[in-house]
């Protein structure tokens, strides 16, 4: 049998219980002061940490755009040009799916099936007012080789156009309506928008008109390559064909580009879409308007912009300006004394910061004005005064007026031709290249070469700055490099009608 405890142990076992758990809950509450201490600590820092231009930003975001949408939109307009016959599916216009990276106001045709001769084909594209008297933004290839255009307003009015002026450089056109002097118009912005702001786009989508999309600034400054010299604002608004020509607004209702490209692999908006800055757009319409055509200022040069590599082959500090890999006969640049494998650091005495930036500086220029070079050569500094010459109208359109190199500089790889996987031969002994340079007339496709771009017939033109005429002489070059102790050195090479530098290392 169990004894039953005596009341002076019971009293004694109830007494350490109550303090045992006076104690635990002493120690939870005075755990949960210090950690209530430490959150309104953490609390407190983190707030006098925060930056505070990111205050209240998570409530800044606007719950609707339509307060935007309703100023803007009655400026926009549909743009329609009449561009001939179709007489045969092979004179078709193009499939939206056959560029990835393309104009997205290409000419609007029946479908296949529905298309019989003769049916009239028409581009089909968007535009906006400037002006209450009736100046308004398309682009150029929405009414490439028209004097007229056919416009809808956003209150389903027609009006017939002027084509004032066009400029294929930009891809921008100017029209004008006669006959009224209070069109709803819009103004082009005076500062750049920041890489996330908000941005809407409105146009005329497959026709449909009135259509607004909303998205951020993915992207600015884009240079594409082989596309043009302006540095694109990059959008993610969906953008699709009839947009063309279209505006791009901020949020105060100020128009930072025209819509003129998309990227897509089958034709329609994958988010990537791009637009004519203002600041262009305000140089050339502001010539368009007053003679109806633009000039720009031309320096006579191809240039790429520096890398490291190239920085570390000519013993330089920084990679910044604009690398000169060939110049025109006679042009500007020529006359003045630059020669290829001079870096232009400088404009008007401000520092440049890569290629495209002394493309676009220079085109900005009226011809005939003389601008001052800060010109990197041989480790020396010198000032060199130019007179700029006028940018050739016939430049093709995938240059876009630019003059810098379609390529990017690469790096090769390791030493000899043999390491590359090339095979060389003097120009002198091959019927077309000329006398100048070697020619590669073969590339092994695993090699390093391959990898590097290198392809048949390009030319080898110079090594470290000398002219080499023999895959002897490449090789030459390169074993004096490793003496030296140099790690690489600059190879110049002409691509087709492009010049550019490659940095090989010695070995």
């Amino acid at each position: 049998m169990s004894k039953t405890p005596a009341p002076a142990q019971v009293r004694t076992r109830s007494a350490l219980r109550v303090l045992v758990l006076a104690c635990v809950i002493g120690l939870a509450a005075a755990a949960g002061a210090i950690a209530a201490r430490a959150v309104v600590s953490y609390e407190r820092h983190a707030t006098l940490q925060a930056p505070d231009r990111l205050s209240g930003r998570a409530s800044s975001a606007p719950a609707s755009f339509a307060d935007v949408v309703d100023i803007v939109k009655p400026a926009v307009i549909g743009v329609q040009t009449r561009l001939g016959r179709d007489t045969d599916d092979r004179n078709a216009p193009e499939s939206p799916g056959d560029r990835s990276l393309r104009p997205f106001g290409a000419p609007q045709a029946p479908p296949p099936r529905a298309r019989r001769p003769g049916r009239i084909v028409t581009a089909q594209g968007s535009g906006f007012f400037i002006s209450a008297d009736g100046y308004a933004v398309t682009n150029n290839h929405v009414v490439e080789g028209s004097t007229m255009a056919e416009i809808e307003t956003d209150d389903h009015k027609t009006y017939t156009a002027k084509v004032v002026g066009t400029d294929p450089t930009s891809d921008l056109a100017l029209l004008k309506v006669d006959g009224r002097n209070d069109f709803p118009h819009v103004q082009l912005a005076d500062r750049m928008p920041r890489v996330g702001d908000w941005v809407l786009a409105v146009g005329n989508p497959f026709g449909l008109g009135g259509t607004v999309t909303a998205g951020v600034v993915s992207a600015r400054e884009r240079n594409i390559g082989g596309i043009a010299s302006d540095n694109f604002v990059q959008i993610d608004a969906s953008i699709n064909k009839g947009d063309s020509g279209g505006p791009t607004f901020d949020l105060d209702g100020k128009v930072i580009g025209v819509n003129t490209m998309i990227f897509s692999p089958s034709g329609g908006s994958i988010g990537i879409a791009f637009a004519i800055p203002a600041d262009t757009v305000r140089m050339v319409v502001s010539q368009l308007k007053t003679k109806g055509s633009v000039t720009r200022g031309w320096l006579g040069v191809q240039i790429q912009s520096m890398t490291p590599e190239i920085a570390d082959a000519l013993g330089l500090q920084q990679a910044q300006g604009a690398l000169v890999a060939d110049l025109a006969a006679d042009g500007p640049a020529a006359e003045a004394g630059i020669t290829s494998g001079d870096v232009i650091a400088s404009l008007n005495g401000t520092p440049i910061a890569n290629a495209s930036e002394l493309s676009r500086r220079i085109s900005a220029i009226a011809p005939g004005t003389s601008v001052e070079l800060g010109v990197l050569r041989q480790g020396g500094e010198k000032r060199i005064t130019a007179a700029l010459g006028q940018l050739p109208h016939s430049r093709p359109r995938p240059d876009m007026g630019s003059e810098q190199a379609d390529t990017e500089p690469g790096t090769t790889g390791r030493g000899d031709s043999g390491d590359l996987g090339l095979k060389l031969a003097p120009a002198s002994s091959i019927l077309g290249p000329g006398q100048q340079g070697v020619v590669v007339t073969g590339v092994d496709p695993t090699g390093l070469g391959a990898d590097e771009g290198f392809e048949a017939g390009d030319i080898i033109l110079e090594v470290s700055g000398k002219s080499v005429a023999t895959p002897g002489e490449i090789e030459s070059a390169l074993g004096d490099a490793r003496r030296d102790g140099k790690h690489i050195v600059l190879m110049r090479l002409r691509s087709g009608e492009t010049t550019r530098f490659v940095t090989v290392p010695t070995g």
